[in-house]
């Protein structure tokens, strides 16, 4: 069944009820933003074929929803993309995906390709048209094309199919919570990622999706929204969470109903202040890309359980998880080895790329590159993310990608990317660096800011004589980490 059946149900049922709010203020009735999708996709349809992909290049705002939903109801494939990346990653994801169009906010206009730039003068034009009934979809057709860098830092499309987000959606009611039309989601972290996922389950529903007045996450507006609305849930990474923590604005909100955080280890330490602010209404999930917010889960309940927060739950309704060694045999409970799952909710594989999609579900499993352990209950432990990467307020940082950009001064000989732990960020980049001449970091720092989003940039530079390196000639990054 076609995504765009999640906003169609509920204007049926629901015409009246508010669908999206910019901070305290309703903007689309669900029976608006249903006519309003409906006559965008026929705009869409005169423009394109069946399956053709859509980029959207937009930060957090009521006509995201409308994009999204219009690219479903046309029959077409969505390609979200992080708002704070840089104009080359935004041009790379637009020609490997074949974006036929690429709708803009504002402030990002100017940052995507111009040819097929849909800008926000356009925009109100694609409304003249008359309303289409959505189109007929095949289950496995791709909805979502989710970039997601791998450790080559080259960028992949896991392409996330009409079935697989589908399945997210029932397993978050199955696992999560209940929603009612009076309930609400709060999108304070970006809908090009797990908040904009979350709320398939809210237009499910009847809810409200609300977007703050900023378009981006401020934890006083935050804290005052979550007071303004009953049964309000939000996602959010733990760096955000420590946010709230911290802010002077933190008081405990009565009418939060979940908070769903994910996407970065937290510490227990924060679990048990943010426990404590909250009041229990916590729920960790495990996930990626290629398995949308979909392989484990600690309830609420069970963040009760001091022991458990080390952990990162059991598998979700529906999802099968398993610890396999490095021959892909599985290992009992208590050894540590790669963490794989498979489920209606892993993808279909990596956009043109048949040979990483082959690595990544070999055997019919996702293998996440991910090294944890089971226990004879079932729970999930994490030992270590995947070898090279770097999670810095969320967001997945491939050193690859940033090594890459360092080796093109013609001063850099070697260099070498790792994470170091940072309080607020759970860990920030910094680059070791072998100098073939002279070269000072602000050199270093605006070549990186010329090629790359300015979040991936290195907070520190370290010069050195040598890079440590094993007996095949690999750079130790584990070496490295001890340093810092």
């Amino acid at each position: 069944m076609n995504l765009a059946h999640l906003l169609l149900r509920s204007a049926r049922r629901l015409p009246d009820r508010p669908a999206l709010a910019v901070g305290k203020r309703a903007v689309r009735s669900y029976g608006e933003l249903a006519s309003r999708v409906a006559r965008l996709a026929a705009s869409l349809g005169k423009r394109l074929h069946a399956g053709d992909r859509v980029a959207l290049a937009m930060k957090n705002c009521p006509e995201y929803y409308e994009v999204l939903f219009a690219c479903w109801h046309a029959g077409l494939t969505a390609v979200p993309m992080n708002a704070k990346l840089h104009a080359k990653e935004f041009a790379y994801i637009c020609e490997n995906s074949g974006a036929k169009l690429c709708f803009a906010t504002p402030e990002l206009e100017s940052s995507v390709p111009s040819p097929i730039c849909i800008s926000s003068r356009e925009y109100a034009d694609l409304f003249d048209a008359d309303a289409m009934e959505a189109a007929r979809v095949a289950p496995d057709d791709v909805a979502w094309l989710f970039y997601t860098s791998g450790t080559t830092g080259v960028p992949k499309g896991a392409m996330l199919t009409h079935r697989n987000l589908w399945f997210q959606t029932q397993a978050y009611f199955a696992d999560i919570d209940r929603l009612e039309p009076g309930d609400s989601i709060l999108h304070a972290a970006p809908l090009s990622h797990g908040s904009g996922l979350y709320g398939l389950p809210h237009f499910a529903a009847g809810a409200v999706n609300v977007i703050p007045e900023s378009g981006h996450f401020e934890p006083e507006e935050i804290f005052a929204l979550l007071e303004h609305r009953d049964n309000v849930s939000f996602f959010a990474a733990p760096t955000m969470i420590v946010r709230l923590l911290a802010s002077p604005a933190a008081r405990t909100p009565r009418k939060l109903k979940t908070l769903t955080y994910g996407g970065a280890p937290m510490y227990v330490a924060d679990s048990l202040r943010a426990i404590e602010l909250f009041d229990g209404r916590l729920y960790q999930l495990f996930g990626q890309g290629e398995s949308p917010m979909t392989i484990t889960g600690l309830p609420q309940a069970e963040h009760r359980r001091r022991e458990k927060l080390e952990s990162c739950g059991f598998a979700r309704t529906g999802v099968e998880v398993k610890i396999f060694d490095g021959r892909d045999r599985e290992l009992p409970p208590g050894e540590a080895g790669e963490i794989v799952t498979r489920s209606d909710c892993v993808m279909a594989g990596y956009w043109n790329d048949p040979q990483a999609t082959a690595r990544t579900l070999r055997g019919g499993w996702l293998h996440t590159g991910d090294v944890g352990s089971l226990d004879a209950q079932g729970y999930l432990t994490i030992k270590d993310r995947s070898k090279d990467m770097i999670i810095s307020g969320g967001s997945n940082i491939y050193p690859r990608e940033i090594e890459e950009v360092l080796l093109r001064h013609p001063a850099v000989a070697e260099c070498s990317v790792v994470g170091r732990p940072h309080a607020e960020w759970g860990e920030e980049v910094v680059a070791f660096v072998v100098r073939r001449g002279p070269v000072e970091p602000q050199a270093l720092d605006e070549l990186c800011r010329d090629n790359i989003a300015r979040f991936k940039r290195p907070r520190d530079y370290r010069f050195v004589e040598a890079l440590p390196k094993n007996n095949y000639g690999k750079v130790l990054k584990t070496e490295l980490r001890k340093r810092l």
